[in-house]
């Protein structure tokens, strides 16, 4: 008989909702679960807490990955009593949210991002000690470790929920990053050049990679691939060491860059 999962992984985003768990043996249970579009997310999470027997067990601990705006505030600057007020400045209507945080030690940054405060509270509810994170904190950290391979300059692309995430990395600090929407493929390379050209990279020597649930991928980086020398797509399972976590159909590249590299 197999051990009670140790850990809980609920991922949020603006329609989608996924549970996983991590075994005891490392093996890992990822359920997408089906959102009903007629009522809100908190309503779909207490339904999931109801119905879904994944989410009736004690869990050592659980992690919540919230996929929303993010303002980036450098750490120097970042004042906790501040953090509402700041992240209204950026996303005006925030009546309904709880604005959370995600202390970034290692790139020396502070993410401000939200959560609904009726999803918040259904899970606070079922799980007092859950704790909140940013979606997109694990791909940062991770690439950022990753970019100090080589002497090239690197900007990333990570796509997911139709967005784009595009950011750069000078020593231990973000030298860009901001969020892009990438429901359509001829806009994503856009924004992918603009931001390239913006920081003065050269196309000659300097490294593209994209990554994610990329839109007419093979169009992309044909295109990437006439302006710049060295643009490529990371395939997880091969970065990941091919980890059976890497194989899992339909995982989002953050979850699966927590569940094998963890933070």
């Amino acid at each position: 008989m197999q051990d009670t999962p140790k850990r809980l992984v609920i991922r949020l985003a603006q329609n989608t909702l996924s549970v996983s768990t991590v075994n005891a043996d490392a093996t890992v249970d990822f359920l997408p679960y089906v959102v009903r579009s007629g009522i809100s997310m908190a309503a779909n999470m207490r339904e999931a807490f109801k119905n879904e027997a994944i989410l009736q067990k004690a869990y050592d601990k659980t992690v919540v990955m919230v996929e929303s705006p993010v303002l980036m505030v450098p750490a120097d600057l970042y004042e906790e009593e501040d953090a509402e007020s700041m992240y209204a400045h950026a996303y005006s209507d925030i009546r309904t949210s709880a604005v959370m945080t995600n202390v970034l030690p290692d790139l020396s940054a502070v993410a401000l991002f939200a959560i609904n405060k009726d999803l918040k509270m259904v899970i606070t509810d079922h799980i007092p000690t859950a704790r909140f994170i940013c979606a997109v904190a694990p791909v940062w950290r991770y690439l950022h470790r990753r970019s100090f391979t080589g002497a090239r300059s690197k900007l990333y692309g990570y796509f997911h929920d139709k967005r784009l995430d595009v950011f750069s990395f000078n020593q231990h600090r973000f030298k860009f990053c901001n969020s892009f929407d990438a429901a359509n493929a001829h806009d994503s390379l856009y924004y992918l050049l603009y931001v390239w050209k913006q920081l003065m990279l050269k196309p000659e020597y300097d490294e593209m990679h994209i990554v994610g649930d990329i839109p007419e991928r093979e169009w992309i980086m044909d295109e990437l691939k006439r302006y710049l020398q060295r643009a490529y797509c990371i395939n997880p399972s091969g970065d990941f060491n091919r980890s059976p976590i890497a194989q899992i159909k339909g995982m989002p590249y953050d979850l699966m860059t927590y569940l094998i590299k963890g933070r």
